[in-house]
């Protein structure tokens, strides 16, 4: 596995800022018996904390925490590479967390920020295809340099289990994936085109999507007080951004 998330590439990646924050702790991790997978629930552990205090109306300091767990979040896949064990199980479980985290921190800001129950969904699954969008172009981008091959564009097919991981885990868990997220995946590459021909243009308009950059323009919008316009945010600006990646990569 190259040292690198997009290997040779040399695509950048705007949401990717703290990649090196998370590989610095990843490697003071390295020997311990702290695994991925509990990375990854305690990555989850701090949405739910964050939607918490986003509830209790402590917005600043919740979306401070956002931007950390966005740094946390990238720690198990470091410590994957670090230690050179990729996991089916550990990839499909950070999805789920990702997502579960996604819907608790939303409907709180819909809560205290009064959105319709209408507009806290669309929100959510504008969210959803954006991040699909944004991970189309990164798997693509990792496959074209040589970076992990763990993640793919197509899950219909269910993968071997490695060495240190159970069949029966990543069986289920991707049934689950299949169930629950598969089917925007599928939608987004049905919608793009096939790019560039080292997709640097797509993959650097798509980081903008990524939950690295987004947390960051959240944390500032709370600091200046303007997160009423977060759902203009979601679900004009990124949707906007979104169409023109989409329209771009079949041109």
């Amino acid at each position: 596995m190259a040292e690198g998330k997009y290997g040779d590439s040399s695509a950048k990646d705007l949401s990717d800022w703290g990649r090196p924050i998370a590989r610095f702790f990843a490697k003071k991790i390295e020997n311990t018996p702290i695994t991925v997978i509990q990375v990854t629930n305690f990555h989850l552990l701090l949405s739910v904390l964050c939607a918490w205090l986003i509830i209790e109306n402590n917005i600043i300091f919740a979306c401070i925490l956002l931007v950390i767990k966005g740094v946390i979040d990238a720690i198990d896949g470091e410590l994957a590479r670090i230690r050179n064990k990729p996991s089916h199980v550990g990839r499909y479980w950070d999805t789920v967390a990702d997502t579960i985290g996604l819907i608790l921190v939303m409907i709180a800001f819909g809560e205290v920020l009064d959105w319709d129950i209408s507009l806290s969904i669309g929100i959510i699954l504008a969210i959803l295809f954006q991040y699909s969008l944004f991970n189309h172009f990164s798997v693509r981008m990792r496959l074209l340099g040589s970076g992990d091959t763990t993640s793919r564009i197509d899950e219909r097919i269910r993968p071997n289990a490695h060495p240190w991981e159970k069949q029966r885990n990543v069986d289920a868990f991707h049934l689950i994936y299949l169930l629950f997220f598969s089917w925007q995946d599928r939608i987004i590459s049905v919608l793009t085109g096939k790019g560039s021909e080292k997709l640097v243009w797509e993959l650097t308009l798509s980081s903008l999507l990524g939950y690295g950059f987004q947390s960051l323009i959240i944390l500032t919008l709370s600091i200046s007080n303007n997160m009423h316009y977060l759902p203009n945010l979601v679900l004009e600006l990124n949707i906007l951004i979104m169409l023109i990646i989409i329209i771009k990569s079949r041109l």
